[in-house]
């Protein structure tokens, strides 16, 4: 499992372990740690170009640091120094005595326009907001050029503990980041500048917290949780998820959602609604019913939502759905007919999966404040209505009510999911996997990685049909 801890957690464990270490220790070992990403990076360190972009901070000090030791392995370095009565003065002097060059921002074009590769150390895990106008017209620089750039510990001008990018900010072909992932590295949009990540191990293990903020499920995670029958199952034993979608509008999202639940773990689906003759042709195996929900026959979890459409029909079923005492899970336009005082009611749990426009809705903000902040919106989500919440998007994120929980990021997911239908295929995946006995938040995880690793395995580009028919190789890929 990949875990990410927040920055105050992150300088508490730092301080306990430099006390117990020799000065300038645990700066090396990061220096050590960078630079040989740098030069992994690099086709030949001998001969090489880079030039570092150095703050005032740890950060920049980490950088010179780093930049010595490359410029001692023969590459050509040189320090532009956005502060130079402020560098750290211990990796200044190490690495001009390891022969590195140094600059000022209005003469580093050359530097820049004839480097390999650029060293982001402009702004540590403590910055917030975007970048200063000077270091902004340096990086500006920098992506004329097209040059890669390594961040160090995370791109300057994202915040590290929320993901948020206030403004401008450095985009890394790499990020190398020290002795835990941070938030912001896994979350977008921040995430999105990060390029791909390398974790250094500087010791930090023994003294972080138990808890970490986030938390990112890898493959044997996911393949101890997902439901496996035992000798003594059968269809019933294993759970049936009953869904409530589509209508005369939209039958495909019916038939979308059933596909996913069937794939899902539970050992039957029950349908209630009008597209069951749509449903039945395509997936026989599917129990219909057309009474209401509570007079359909047992289930273990209910999904309703997807293409329900709006009136009295689609409002009385989310109404008897809510009543009920198994797992729900509300999507799509579930969430535009939710009563939250019916959700707050409810005693056994509930799962709002909506994506960044529903969940502006539900939250009273927009879309975009919704997409700049998500790890504090789907936060707000879970506690505002007390239930799981999963939203949706370029990153995924599930939440609990009580916050007690870390928050779990995706790792799957994929922009070809973004097409019509792939919303239904999750919620009837995560439904079923209600049904078969996981916890809300272990159901949305679960189910999130598998829809992703489904979206990779799809053909291109694919359709929600296509997304759900490859979630059984997804499957045996995991377990």
């Amino acid at each position: 499992m990949r875990t990410a801890y927040g920055v105050e957690s992150v300088r508490a464990a730092e301080r306990e372990l430099m006390a117990q270490l020799p000065e300038g220790a645990l700066m090396r070992r990061a220096a050590a740690g960078l630079a040989a990403a740098c030069a992994g990076l690099l086709h030949r360190t001998y001969g090489a170009r880079v030039v570092l972009l150095v703050g005032s901070g740890d950060n920049g000090g980490d950088a010179l640091y780093a930049g010595a030791r490359l410029a001692r392995r023969g590459a050509g370095v040189t320090a532009v120094l956005l502060a130079p009565d402020r560098a750290h003065p211990g990796g200044l002097a190490a690495f001009r005595a390891a022969g590195g060059r140094t600059t000022g921002p209005d003469a580093a074009g050359t530097a820049v326009a004839r480097a390999d590769l650029v060293v982001d150390g402009i702004v540590g895990i403590g910055g917030t907001g975007g970048l200063r106008p000077d270091a902004e017209a340096l990086v500006r620089r920098v992506e004329e050029a097209g040059v890669p750039v390594v961040a160090v510990d995370l791109p300057s001008g994202v915040d590290a503990g929320s993901g948020e990018a206030r403004g401008a900010a450095v985009r890394a072909a790499a990020t190398v980041t020290f002795g835990a992932y941070k938030p912001g590295l896994l979350v977008d949009p921040a995430a999105g500048h990060a390029g791909a990540l390398r974790l250094v191990d500087i010791g930090l293990g023994p003294h972080l917290p138990e808890r970490p903020e986030l938390e990112a499920l890898q493959h044997p995670d996911v393949a101890a949780l997902l439901p496996r029958p035992s000798a003594e199952s059968d269809k019933y034993r294993r759970g049936v998820v009953g869904l409530v979608a589509g209508s005369a509008r939209y039958p495909g999202a019916a038939v979308l959602a059933v596909a996913g639940a069937l794939h899902g773990g539970a050992g039957a689906v029950r349908y209630v609604g009008p597209a069951a003759d749509d449903v039945v042709r395509r997936f026989p195996e599917t129990l219909v019913s057309d009474a209401a929900p509570s007079k359909a026959g047992r289930v273990q979890a209910w999904v309703i939502g997807p293409g329900l459409g709006d009136g009295s029909g689609p409002r009385g079923a989310l109404e008897d759905v809510l009543e009920s005492d198994v797992p729900v899970l509300v999507d799509a336009d579930g969430l535009r007919l939710l009563d939250p005082a019916a959700v707050r009611r409810r005693e056994a749990p509930t799962l709002l999966t909506p994506h960044a426009g529903e969940a502006a809705a539900l939250l009273g903000a927009t879309r975009e404040d919704v997409e700049a902040g998500r790890l504090r919106a789907v936060r707000e989500l879970a506690s505002r209505f007390g239930v799981t919440a999963l939203l949706k998007g370029s990153t995924t994120l599930v939440a609990t009510p009580d916050g007690a929980d870390p928050v779990r990021v995706n790792p799957t997911g994929t922009p070809r999911l973004a097409t019509a239908g792939t919303g239904d295929v999750l919620s009837g995946l995560i439904g079923s996997l209600l049904a078969a006995g996981l916890a809300p938040r272990d159901a949305a995880a679960c189910g999130a990685y598998l829809h992703g690793l489904a979206g990779r395995l799809a053909p291109t580009p694919p359709s929600a049909g296509d997304v759900a028919a490859a979630l059984p190789r997804a499957w045996s890929d995991v377990a």
